[in-house]
């Protein structure tokens, strides 16, 4: 095990990454704890360390605070590690004793909770507005936009969601039967602001059943491949610029869902049940909470987006 993380044969490495990789669900959690041991592996290479070891960890810990890198990206590398060696001694690389050794490794504390970043009502507003209707491309990413900060939908799962999804609910548009974060299902209800754009984009692509948000060929031609969670971030990222809100992420816009919604006196476990939240369970169990579809948390939003004729 020591020999494979400390020599630079790839074949050697990308074995080991595939014990940890293959236990994820998620292609973002593969992508994230691949590129983190990758990393460690790295590091290893570069030092002289005595094998694979809780001391070797707790140096590469060192040597991660002092790049400065944030708490959660240390903590987040060190968990795809204490991964790994949970993996190995699984699967006979190393005794089970030192693996649970590396596993007793500590991470950072991290100071105060990061806010992140959310738009007021007017950006909110300017940002759906900025790509262009008339074109194929802009109505896509103007109904991509619009689905982002009134749904408060999740990057992943709007590369995943289909025309069947959207249905009529107690006499509103809703998305039904979403499958977000760890499997969990639900309900969103949609604003009609959302439903028209996305309308207006189907209309032009054709699009009448499967993905709703397709990939399209620099012709502008639009394909039967779903978007990317790159290139979603793409173009949040650069509406963000051009409305002056730089480095702005499509969970920025989840989050603009979740403080439009609660600054529009929506109650909490409403929002709760509209983002999907892992709490969500408990709360509805704790509360007694039904989902209110006819008084839902994107009706609060106080966006008015131009509807086209």
């Amino acid at each position: 095990m020591a020999a494979a993380i400390l020599t630079p044969r790839a074949a050697a490495l990308e074995r080991i990454k595939a014990l940890v990789l293959d236990t994820l669900p998620s292609p973002e959690s593969k992508r994230a704890y691949g590129q983190a041991l990758d990393d460690f592996f790295r590091w290893c290479g570069a030092e002289v360390v005595d094998g694979f070891t809780k001391a070797t960890v707790n140096a590469y810990r060192v040597d991660l605070e002092a790049r400065r890198l944030s708490s959660s990206t240390i903590n987040q590398r060190l968990c795809a590690i204490r991964k790994l060696a949970i993996q190995a001694a699984d699967n006979g690389f190393m005794p089970p004793e030192q693996a649970s050794a590396i596993s007793r490794v500590k991470g950072t504390k991290q100071a105060g909770i990061r806010t992140g970043q959310w738009l007021t009502r007017e950006q909110s507003e300017r940002l759906i507005s900025m790509p262009n209707p008339a074109t194929l491309k802009g109505a896509r990413d103007r109904a991509l936009l619009a689905v982002l900060i009134g749904c408060g939908l999740r990057r992943r799962e709007s590369t995943t969601l289909s025309v069947e999804h959207i249905q009529l609910r107690d006499a509103r548009w809703v998305i039904v039967d979403l499958i977000g974060k760890g499997a969990r299902v639900r309900t969103v209800p949609m604003p009609g602001w959302t439903k028209h754009a996305v309308d207006a984009w189907m209309a032009g692509s054709g699009i009448s059943s499967g993905l709703v948000f397709r990939s399209m060929h620099k012709s502008r031609r639009v394909t039967g491949k779903s978007m990317t969670a790159r290139s979603i971030f793409q173009i949040v990222n650069d509406a963000g610029t051009r409305i002056g809100v730089p480095n702005l992420a499509p969970h920025d816009l989840r989050r603009t869902f979740a403080k439009l919604a609660h600054k529009g006196r929506v109650a909490l476990e409403q929002i709760q049940l509209s983002l999907g939240h892992a709490s969500v369970t408990t709360t509805e169990r704790y509360l007694g909470v039904r989902q209110d579809l006819t008084d839902a948390p994107c009706d609060h939003l106080g966006l008015t987006i131009e509807v086209p004729r």
